[in-house]
């Protein structure tokens, strides 16, 4: 639930700023760009601290390999598209990879809800709840992908 709610806080105060005079986040736009960095830069950073990437490794799929360096490579990626989100230029294509990698990354929510893995002590998010969770965050980056 935290990245969602980083998600929706982050964009409203980022709009906020916008209608306070920042011309660079004048518009919904630019605020969910914000809003969206700060999402990938807290689920990011989650992939090298502590429990947290110990979780993480477990949710990966046993049938796929070296666990521990596909969380290290999806950790970087979300920061590195998180950076990409912040330059108007190259905002589409990060948000763009970003939502590809959200898809690729899905099966691992499965895993983990099928085997009732944890994370942080606490039940990993139910497959349902989930799904739509990361319907919003890939409709997210769409938007940012082909949006004005």
């Amino acid at each position: 639930m935290a990245p969602l709610i980083t998600l929706i806080v982050g964009s409203a105060l980022a709009r906020l700023a916008g209608l306070a005079g920042v011309s660079a986040l004048d518009g919904w736009h630019p605020a969910l760009r914000v809003g969206l960095a700060l999402m990938f830069v807290l689920t990011g950073m989650a992939h090298f601290v502590g429990r947290r990437r110990a979780d993480l490794i477990a949710m990966v799929p046993p049938r796929l390999p070296r666990p521990d360096l596909l969380v290290t490579l999806t950790g970087v990626l979300e920061l590195v598209g998180a950076a990409g989100l912040l330059i108007p230029t190259t905002a589409r294509l990060a948000a763009a990879g970003l939502g590809l990698l959200m898809l690729a990354m899905f099966p691992a929510n499965v895993s983990a809800a099928r085997r009732r893995l944890t994370l942080a002590g606490r039940p990993v998010t139910p497959l349902g709840q989930r799904t739509i969770l990361q319907l919003v965050f890939v409709a997210t980056t769409a938007a940012i992908s082909f949006g004005p």
